[in-house]
């Protein structure tokens, strides 16, 4: 269920806000969110450019949240000097997650986007920091950071049975003349602060043949095994997917993002189902709605959060019985 209006509120400090994640040691009464302090282009025309700041946000209704401060990390200069090279620019973090690891310490991971405006190159960095709360963050390096590969939006998952962590991650392939795709790549580690290790493209548009996220595919909320249990060593979730992108005077114009499920199994790295068609398309929306959050709100209850056209948050009710009727 579509809940009316919008989930985070600027009043009237930002045009545009996406991205929200909810911080898990409070219970979800404050958060971060990603502002846009300026937009050059549209968000559904290839080589658009946002610049972002990540903002703390706090609960003032049962669904809703109102943006505070920017958010302050410190260490970030000293970390992120280094990786820009010569005509690169830095856009600002992006794409905020938080965790809360098994020794109470509160971990951000953020995408850090560079970009050579002249060559149109881009580096995209899986950024990361650590602390007691949202403010005593202190970042460290990238635990993705290369310049062939990029990285970004995280989903986080349990420790497998051999120690490792089977994180997926959002990346990227390259595709026939003027198209890239977006795919889903495992991302291995041992520890939440330390450098992670690329893993398998587990899902490759250009492969998969599913209409709806047949261009672009990014990884999105897992759900929590006490509101579906899909099985030992799997997790249910969300996949954002985007249809293939098209040309239109001599412009590469995106498709439309949408919000659909799939099973992962994180002990061995696979994702096991992906749904035919969307979970669901804002009714806003005229080319983005793009899943980032979910919270329980109850037996069998939950709040997904979603950006539309990368503008706005709402939220949506979930029941655990409508995923499963979904479900193979």
């Amino acid at each position: 269920m579509e809940i009316p209006g919008r989930a985070v509120h600027s009043r009237g400090k930002f045009k545009h806000v996406m991205a929200l994640a909810l911080n898990p040691l409070t219970g979800g009464e404050d958060g971060l969110i990603r502002c846009i302090t300026s937009r050059e282009g549209s968000v559904d025309v290839a080589g658009f450019v946002d610049h972002s700041e990540l903002h703390v946000v706090s609960k003032i209704g049962e669904y809703e949240y109102e943006i505070g401060e920017k958010l302050i990390i410190e260490n970030e200069d000293r970390m992120i000097g280094p990786l820009l090279p010569d005509g690169y620019e830095f856009l600002g973090l992006e794409d905020p997650d938080l965790f809360v690891d098994e020794d109470g310490i509160l971990h951000l991971y953020c995408t850090i986007p560079l970009i050579h405006r002249a060559e149109g190159q881009a580096l995209i960095y899986l950024g990361h920091a650590s602390g007691t709360n949202l403010h005593t963050l202190c970042m460290t390096e990238p635990v993705l950071a290369t310049a062939e590969n990029s990285a970004k939006e995280v989903s986080l998952m349990p420790r497998a049975s051999d120690g490792l962590y089977r994180h997926l991650i959002e990346s990227s392939a390259p595709g026939a003349e003027f198209y890239a795709y977006s795919t889903v790549r495992v991302a291995k580690s041992s520890a939440y602060d330390q450098p992670w290790e690329f893993g398998e493209t587990i899902f490759h548009p250009g492969r998969e043949r599913i209409p709806w996220a047949g261009g672009h595919a990014s990884p999105g909320p897992m759900l929590p095994r006490s509101f579906i249990d899909v099985g030992e060593g799997k997790l249910a979730g969300f996949l954002n997917g985007r249809e293939h992108d098209r040309v239109e005077n001599e412009r590469v114009v995106f498709g439309r993002f949408s919000v659909g499920l799939f099973i992962y199994d994180y002990e061995h790295g696979e994702i096991c189902w992906v749904s035919s068609v969307p979970f669901i398309e804002d009714s806003e929306a005229t080319t983005i709605t793009f899943a980032s959050q979910f919270v329980e709100a109850g037996p069998g209850e939950g709040i997904l959060y979603a950006h539309v056209d990368d503008s706005f948050v709402r939220a949506y009710r979930i029941t655990a019985d409508e995923i499963r009727a979904q479900l193979p």
